[in-house]
């Protein structure tokens, strides 16, 4: 197995010299570099990450908190941070820890100050458990997933705008008692994403002179959570809503389900929408917002990269648009 000696000796240059041409810290001249290159190429020299990490003070390791990945979003989202840091040949330290567990206050007490990282990126923080200045403190780069991130580089959807914008659909297509399934109805266990989703479903109700008809149904954000809220929401034929607001599209397809299977056409007798446009949305022909998880970790990547640059660069949010994506799940209520 070939040593940085070897390199060197066949590049004619000192251990150091190739260190710093292989490692990209300290000058080198260009054709040097190109020398040192074409001498760890024929050898088929890779460097150890401890060497690498000796040589320029870093760990080439990004830590990455974020709750389970069972959901479609947490699995897309991990897919997009791994493919963009190993093109940058970055190792992944992976944290899917529950929160409100002991273990993830264990994380936070005695793992993460121990470990040694490149930067952090935290995904789905809430404000309530004060995680995200727990992570600022460690003076360490830190970029956020999700709607709250204060004091970070940060990249996430509008989830206000996504919630209005679904709603607004219904409206637009003349549906004035529309119900909105998913999360909690406890604002202290309400995730805040999720709480930000119920504004923008209220804030188009407002608008459109509608606020007394606002109907906020608990269910797990899951395909069965969203399934078991509408079986009841939909079970009295007198107060049934003409249309259903997802909290996000796990939920939504659990309505439609519930809905076909007490006997309700979607969409001639109720209308869903969700948001997120997950794998299974075009399956179910579910009208959604659309967001990419896989893109939103690249770009988080991307921004953590730029923030172990340069720490001290202004911080960065980065909010793609919401798109409506009409399928059939949505259609003028009955007259």
């Amino acid at each position: 197995m070939s040593t940085i000696a070897d390199v060197a000796a066949r590049a004619g240059v000192s251990k150091a010299t190739a260190s710093r041409a292989l490692s990209g810290n300290g000058y080198v001249s260009d054709g040097t570099r190109q020398r040192v290159a074409d001498a760890a190429a024929a050898l088929h020299y890779v460097a150890h990450s401890s060497a690498i990490s000796l040589a320029t003070g870093r760990t080439q390791t990004v830590g990455l908190i974020m709750p389970p990945v069972d959901r479609w979003f947490f699995s897309e989202l991990l897919a997009g941070v791994q493919d963009a840091l190993f093109a940058r040949d970055y190792e992944l330290a992976l944290y899917g820890i529950r929160e409100g567990t002991d273990t993830r206050e264990r994380l936070f007490d005695t793992v993460l100050p121990r470990r040694r990282f490149d930067g952090i990126i935290a995904v789905g923080i809430q404000p309530s458990a004060h995680e995200l200045e727990r992570l600022q403190r460690s003076q360490r780069p830190l970029v956020s997933i999700g709607p709250y991130s204060e004091g970070s580089s940060a990249v996430s959807i509008d989830d206000v705008a996504a919630a209005r914008i679904a709603t607004e659909h219904l409206i637009e297509l003349g549906h004035a008692d529309i119900a909105f399934v998913g999360g909690s109805t406890d604002a202290d266990t309400l995730s805040f994403g999720d709480a930000r989703r119920v504004e923008g479903y209220l804030e188009a109700l407002r608008a459109a002179g509608l606020t007394a008809r606002a109907r906020l149904v608990e269910a797990p954000t899951t395909m069965p959570g969203g399934y078991g809220a509408a079986v009841e929401l939909l079970g009295d034929r007198r107060h049934r809503p003409t249309a259903i607001v997802g909290v996000c599209d796990e939920a939504a397809i659990g309505a439609m389900i519930a809905a076909r299977r007490l006997g309700i056409a979607v969409p001639t007798e109720l209308s869903v929408v969700g948001i997120d446009d997950h794998q299974h949305a075009a399956m179910f022909s579910l009208t959604t917002i659309r967001q990419s998880p896989r893109e939103q970790g690249q770009e988080a990547v991307r921004l953590l990269h730029a923030r172990i640059a340069q720490p001290d660069a202004p911080l960065e949010r980065v909010v793609p648009a919401s798109a409506l994506v009409v399928r059939s799940s949505t259609t003028a209520p009955r007259s």
